[in-house]
């Protein structure tokens, strides 16, 4: 017995380029998805960037009374945190999308492994099965040339006694 296996590479390359069509579709998906969240977090943060710079040409403005300074300072601490809790509200929403993409990503994969699995298993049987009908028929023959031998023999035999 070998450590040989017999392949069907048909069947062996269809799989392989399943996975190639598949698995880079995934990736790219992933990388977008990437690139989508990182786009939405630097567009929050230009907007908190904006809401802070507004804020403080607001409380400039306002400084010239002290009751409207600590408004305009209560105010712009406000849009600040406003901003900040927007901008982090995005980037959850972004992180958890990109999560639920990554699951699915994953569970492609584990789908495509699992088939090539099956599929190494069952060229596994098949070359198991080859094996043994090759012992067999082996053995058939050699059974058969034995008979054969033995008929032989006898029949030697049986002419050497009809002889004397």
């Amino acid at each position: 017995m070998t450590n040989n296996v017999v392949v069907d590479q048909a069947g062996a390359l269809d799989l392989i380029d399943q996975l190639r069509v598949a698995v880079p579709e995934e990736v790219r998906q992933a990388k977008r998805i990437n690139q989508e969240t990182e786009r939405i977090l630097e567009n929050a943060q230009g907007e908190a960037e904006r809401i802070v710079a507004r804020a403080q040409e607001q409380a400039a403005f306002l400084i010239e009374e002290r009751e409207l300074t600590r408004a305009a300072d209560v105010k712009s601490r406000e849009i600040i945190e406003d901003g900040r809790s927007q901008a982090e509200e995005i980037r959850r929403g972004a992180d958890a999308y990109a999560a639920s993409v990554l699951v699915k990503l994953e569970g492609e994969c584990v789908k495509a492994l699992q088939s090539i699995k099956r599929g190494i298993d069952l060229l596994d049987e098949r070359s198991a099965a080859a094996e043994s009908a090759a012992e067999a028929e082996a053995q058939q023959s050699q059974t058969a040339e034995m008979q054969r031998r033995e008929q032989v023999d006898d029949e030697s035999r049986e002419r050497s006694h009809a002889q004397l």
